[in-house]
């Protein structure tokens, strides 16, 4: 027997949260200075109990070729990468907005 998700209540296999969670979200990508001069990516607004950051973050990295890291509900990519994250994002299903 399949499991059933405790949310939608529809199988595992067919279950839609993600998807809606996406959708739902408004998720904010802007560029910060930290020290040093160097650049980073910041990506906030995505709720980490509908959706897995840590491995939003890895998806991430690969796409940017970067590092970074997953903290305080916010993903964090060295360099500048608003316009693949952009991109990606809304691939994903996430409605997005650059600052």
């Amino acid at each position: 027997m399949a499991e059933i998700c405790s949310v939608c209540g529809l199988p595992k296999e067919l279950c839609m949260c993600e998807e809606i969670a996406r959708e739902q979200q408004s998720v904010k990508i802007y560029t910060d200075s930290r020290r040093y001069g160097k650049v980073v990516t910041v990506i906030e607004g995505i709720d980490s109990n509908d959706i897995d950051l840590d491995d939003l973050a890895k998806k991430l990295k690969n796409k940017c070729a970067a590092g970074g890291t997953a903290k305080d509900n916010k993903i964090e990519l060295q360099g500048d990468h608003k316009k693949k994250v952009k991109e990606f994002l809304e691939y994903m299903g996430f409605k997005t907005e650059v600052r």
